[in-house]
């Protein structure tokens, strides 16, 4: 976001709007994803409005591994986005010599 804040004010508003609202709807994607990934493996009886014991545990553990999946999905886009970011960078600091 360095080189946002190099923008006038009132884009570097709109810029940081824009980038929440992409990351509100990631979001939210994420979590669809989640709840449909995890119901389809998991939920295959529908004889009662409660889960059983062994869906329960399904359920958990499906959560829990897409949660550590995207942990390290995101992790390793912070660390792209940090190498890109200093790329940048220098690019910029050659073309002002």
């Amino acid at each position: 976001m360095a080189a946002a804040a190099q923008l006038p004010e009132q884009q570097r508003q709109a810029l940081e709007a824009a980038i929440e609202t992409m990351q509100v709807k990631d979001s939210l994607k994420m979590y669809n994803n989640l709840v449909d990934r995890c119901f389809r493996d998991c939920v295959d009886s529908f004889r009662r409005k409660d889960l059983d014991s062994g869906e329960e545990k399904c359920v958990q553990k499906c959560c829990e591994k897409f949660l550590r999946h995207s942990q390290r999905v995101g992790a390793r886009f912070a660390e792209l986005s940090q190498a890109t970011e200093a790329q940048m960078a220098n690019l910029m600091q050659q073309q002002g010599k």
